[in-house]
């Protein structure tokens, strides 16, 4: 899930759907391809097949996005998700996602396989189309053509994260859902799916409240799902308010859970009220847990209870690491911010997930300016925690302004190859044409600029989050 705040009545960048999809290619490159590097990066987001300005913007019909890279050239393809609320749109018929209305209802909603809009993943020889209400969409390449909802063999049902961690390790795909069996309820799952595609793990339990819960931290011996007081409230979405709200007066609770037990062996930890809606990576060392998150004060794009703003501003937000000293009786974490640079859409290398970790990366804004907006998602930054506080944030690149970059996707340069010797994609809206570029950097040199750009004639809109699928997937 994407957390692009803007100041009010400013009009955000490319925020706009585009009405239409193309196959496209090759693309006009300035600079040359990496060599070895074969495969699609598939980006997703919003793309409102009927815009409406009084919806949410996490509410819009999925689109998919594709740059395939191969023989020297980039292709691109753009497709919707072939959804119940994307036919319905299309054919003229009432059937809007509910997502964040405050509307009294008379009656359950009518069912749909939800929007797929946020995220996109490989697993068990399947392409996955997720966001967190509904169950994964699967998809395929190089066509983006929809294959409908999933359940892996009538084992899951109800919510499913959009953010699941595929165990490097094991190969295993860990998960999670919130609000789940009942709509905005405290309700969780979790599961697990192996390699192969069966659901070994799924079970329900209790959240200390219903909360909106977009991602979650897994390391070799623990799962740890954060319960933050962006609450959920059946009650307030029946009454005309808002189904999610800000209520910083619960705190902030994270859920301990040992992967070899059961969610009957959860241990709530406690800490300040925060929001964070991305994780770096997480894991263990010399007694205790640790998690990098991108943590907000009050979360943007939501309100209190009553409807007025949470923040007076554009909350901005930071790198900042979550301790849990195994050995604290209290049960209360601490937090320390890692970065001097807000941004968010942190990524990492996947190889290392879970384990201690050296190399991430993440968009950042810009430095504000006096009585001017704030200039967000303006560069990438390579956060190197091996190097000095003061060091770590050297490595970073800033687009012309006022262009705006996606998230960071890290790409290994081979299997083998060291922690972060890679390649980092992303893609780049050009304010001065209105088109979107592909921009390749080498990942651990990100001040020396992109070592490819792939130009696009028209613009891929802000979007969520994003895959590297090799020629493997």
């Amino acid at each position: 899930m994407n957390d692009i705040t803007l100041p009010r009545n400013a009009p955000p960048p490319n925020m706009a759907p585009i009405d239409f999809e193309t196959a496209l290619g090759p693309l006009p490159l300035q600079g040359a391809l990496p060599e070895g590097l074969c495969g699609t990066l598939v980006r997703n987001g919003p793309n409102p097949v009927v815009p409406d300005p009084k919806a949410h913007w996490f509410a819009g019909d999925g689109m998919l996005h594709s740059f395939t890279l191969a023989d020297g050239q980039v292709h691109y393809r753009n497709r919707w998700l072939r959804t119940d609320l994307w036919r319905a749109a299309t054919e003229g018929r009432d059937l809007t996602s509910s997502f964040q209305k405050a509307t009294v209802s008379e009656g359950p909603p009518p069912k749909h396989d939800g929007t797929g809009n946020t995220n996109v993943i490989a697993h068990a020889g399947q392409l996955l189309a997720l966001e967190e209400a509904h169950l994964p969409i699967g998809f395929e390449l190089p066509t983006l053509a929809t294959l409908g909802a999933t359940d892996f063999d009538g084992a899951l049902s109800g919510s499913f994260t959009a953010h699941p961690k595929t165990d490097p390790r094991t190969g295993e795909l860990l998960f999670f859902g919130y609000g789940t069996p009942a709509k905005l309820s405290n309700g969780m799952s979790y599961g697990v799916i192996s390699p192969e595609g069966r659901v070994t793990r799924f079970e329900h339990f209790e959240a200390p409240y219903a909360s909106m819960v977009h991602d979650f931290m897994a390391t070799d011996r623990y799962v740890m799902f954060p319960v933050m007081p962006l609450t959920a409230s059946m009650e307030r979405a029946q009454s005309g308010r808002p189904p999610y709200a800000w209520e910083p007066e619960y705190g902030t609770r994270v859920g301990l859970m040992p992967r070899d037990g059961s969610t009957a062996d959860i241990v709530w930890w406690r800490g300040p009220s925060c929001y964070m809606f991305h994780v770096m990576n997480a894991w263990e060392a010399d007694g205790s847990l640790f998690a990098d998150v991108f943590q907000f004060d009050t979360p943007p794009l939501f309100p209190k209870p009553d409807g007025s703003p949470a923040s007076e501003t554009p909350p901005p937000s930071w790198l900042v690491r979550w301790q849990f000293d195994l050995s604290n009786p209290s049960r209360e974490f601490t937090q320390t911010r890692l970065a001097q640079i807000p941004g968010e859409f942190p990524r990492m290398d996947e190889r290392f997930a879970g384990l201690p970790y050296r190399h991430g990366w993440y968009a950042c804004h810009a430095e504000a300016v006096p009585g001017a907006p704030p200039r967000l998602y303006a560069g990438l930054v390579h956060i190197d925690h091996a190097q000095a506080e003061q060091k770590a944030e050297r490595d970073m690149y800033m687009f012309p302004a006022p262009d705006v970059v996606s998230e960071g996707v890290f790409v290994a340069r081979s299997p083998d190859a060291e922690e972060g010797d890679g390649w980092l994609l992303a893609t780049v809206w050009r304010s001065a044409t209105n088109t979107s570029d592909l921009v390749i950097f080498d990942a651990r040199a990100l001040a020396k600029g992109p070592v490819c750009t792939a130009s696009l004639p028209h613009r891929v809109p802000v979007g969520f989050h994003g895959n590297w699928f090799g020629e493997r997937s």
